[in-house]
């Protein structure tokens, strides 16, 4: 028996190493990121997602729009629930949702709704065929002028026109750095879908 033994002991040796490792990566797979999941009822996840499908439509929230468990955090008695938009076709869309949801599954619309766009509206309001190449020019078309500084430009959540928006900014003049830094320039804003522009304003610190 005990020649039997060690003759088979490569074999058994193999089996448990590759039971041991299933046994692992199983547990990586059930905690990796389900702890994070956990922490969100099912019941005030589905109400979260229910407000945001409403606005977007169910096809594009499936197909763009996921939890950011991460970002998610628990202020007793709400949730700061956060969500992942990214379209990959267009890679500038990766923006983070942000809403205030209560226990029960109620949405605090006196606080703010940040990044859900109005698809179900509006289709516009989800097409953002203006990439940055395009915003820049439609700004240089619509008088921006080169500066002392490179443009900065930004796809940004706008709450005040409560959408997404090209933020495309020039500085004419500035000086200092952290708070001793004074500028001044102008900057356009741009509506994603169809380039129109939608404010255009100067802007100076302090």
């Amino acid at each position: 028996m005990q020649n039997k033994f060690y003759k088979n002991f490569p074999f058994l040796l193999i089996v448990i190493i590759l039971s041991s490792s299933s046994l692992i990566l199983n547990s990586c797979h059930c905690s990796c990121g389900a702890a994070d999941a956990a922490d969100v009822p099912l019941s005030v996840l589905k109400k979260a997602n229910e407000f945001i499908i409403a606005r977007t439509g169910k096809t594009f929230f499936n197909k763009y729009i996921e939890p950011d468990f991460v970002k998610t955090k628990y202020y007793k008695p709400d949730y700061k629930i956060a969500y992942r938009l990214f379209m990959p076709e267009k890679p500038y869309v990766n923006v983070l949702i942000e809403f205030t949801i209560d226990a029960e599954g109620n949405v605090d619309t006196t606080k703010d709704v940040i990044g859900i766009p109005n698809c179900a509206n509006d289709s516009n309001a989800c097409s953002f065929n203006i990439d940055e190449k395009k915003a820049e020019q439609i700004a240089k078309d619509n008088g921006l002028t080169a500066g002392v500084a490179k443009w900065k430009t930004g796809f940004l959540w706008d709450k005040e026109l409560n959408q997404y928006v090209w933020h495309v900014l020039s500085t004419f003049d500035e000086s200092g750095k952290g708070k001793e830094y004074k500028g001044d320039g102008k900057e356009i804003v741009i509506d994603p879908g169809t380039g129109l522009v939608l404010k255009a304003y100067n802007w100076r610190i302090p």
